[in-house]
């Protein structure tokens, strides 16, 4: 049996105020599914009656006493069909697997259309439109089982309206379980970032203080700058180009301050795509890979290349973002390494975008490591979350 997720309280906070317009419009709910089931009832018995009715004086006169019979047996109707909801919402039957309910529901159907149609035959006769003649086992017999489908079928409605209920309940449960889930990783994943980008950084700084403490000082400021943006960028889930473009760039001037003439890096940003939204500290953790695994490692140092382009494709206009780097990897490696620049922006991707996202990195002309995004342009202000 599948078990039912349940959400954290702490994934989906409340302030007293929701609570309490929560609490109040639940309370509404259940007056309107009320009213909305007793206007259901008697609706339906009286068209059941009109429909009747209606066929019985294509064929005969329908005298006033004949009328008070229907009458009484669609107020009959709606007694033990309520007797019958009643019981199958306090026994629990809506929850039971089938085979436990089919049989449940058949004998409360036949034992109500047994005494619906004694009661019936009761009042038709003390209301003069018992005919004698016309009774026998057979039509009595018939009369039980006509009543008892038709109970029956009122408790298929029921628990269809309910089946179907419960379902888009669950749906809309699932969708909210599943945004909870995303919103904390998207959460987590940011939060990664912070010491991972923290610990290169400061190591870059350490590094200059006695040997050049004006370059220190330099250093300093671009990262105050980063450590603007990495905290602004917590209570956002995207954030413009050009923003994240203006960190990379202070990272890779700071950078240059440790590696010197070792580092060299080429901007190349269509102004078109300055305002399009990327997710934030993205750019920057590829840009940050590319250096530790790529320049640093080389004696003579390296180029970082960063470039954006608009795309037009069959599914709209999509950001391409070029992130290339001197240097070379392994397939191998890549799979079983155990950072997570590469795996966090495929999962930040998926995440956000889901399959309208693509993310590669393959070597290119045996020195260049080349990594592309794909994304799709998203207008607007920014998300928070």
């Amino acid at each position: 049996m599948r078990r039912e997720k349940k959400i954290p309280l702490d994934l989906l906070p409340l302030d007293l105020h929701d609570s309490f317009n929560g609490q109040r419009s639940v309370k509404e709910m259940k007056l309107s599914r009320k009213q909305l089931y007793w206007i259901s009832q008697v609706t339906g018995w009286l068209f059941f009656i009109g429909i009747n009715l209606f066929i019985i004086s294509s064929f005969e006169e329908v005298i006033w006493q004949r009328v008070l019979v229907w009458i009484f047996l669609g107020f009959l109707g709606i007694v033990f069909t309520h007797i019958i909801r009643g019981v199958i919402r306090k026994k629990n039957w809506l929850n039971l697997p089938l085979k436990n309910t089919i049989p449940r529901i058949l004998a409360s159907s036949i034992i109500a259309g047994i005494i619906i149609y004694s009661l019936i035959f009761v009042a038709s006769y003390l209301a003069g439109t018992f005919r004698q003649e016309e009774y026998n086992f057979a039509r009595l017999l018939a009369g039980i089982i006509n009543t008892s489908i038709l109970i029956l079928l009122w408790c298929l409605i029921y628990y269809v309206v309910h089946y179907m209920e419960n379902y888009k309940k669950k749906e809309i449960e699932s969708l909210i379980w599943e945004a909870a889930v995303k919103d904390y990783e998207l959460k987590t994943l940011k939060s990664q970032l912070n010491p991972h980008f923290m610990f290169n950084a400061m190591n870059s700084i350490r590094a200059l203080i006695e040997e050049d403490p004006e370059s220190a000082k330099v250093a300093i400021t671009k990262l105050s700058n980063i450590l603007r943006y990495s905290l602004q960028m917590e209570r956002m889930e995207r954030v413009p180009l050009e923003d994240e473009i203006e960190t990379v760039k202070n990272y890779l001037d700071l950078e240059r301050i440790r590696f010197e003439d070792r580092l060299k890096y080429k901007l190349d940003i269509d102004r078109v795509t300055n305002k399009i939204e990327i997710p934030p500290m993205m750019i920057q953790t590829l840009v940050e890979n590319g250096i530790k695994h790529g320049v640093a490692k080389r004696t003579e140092g390296g180029e970082i290349q960063l470039k954006s382009k608009l795309l037009t494709t069959s599914n709209g206009p999509k950001l391409k973002i070029e992130i290339r780097n001197s240097g070379h990897f392994s397939e191998e490696q890549l799979k079983s390494s155990n950072g997570f620049g590469v795996s966090n922006t495929k999962h930040r991707l998926n995440l956000l975008f889901g399959d309208d996202a693509h993310f590669s990195i393959t070597n290119e002309n045996g020195d260049t490591v080349l990594a592309e995004i794909e994304i799709p342009t998203v207008s607007g202000s920014n998300n928070f979350s």
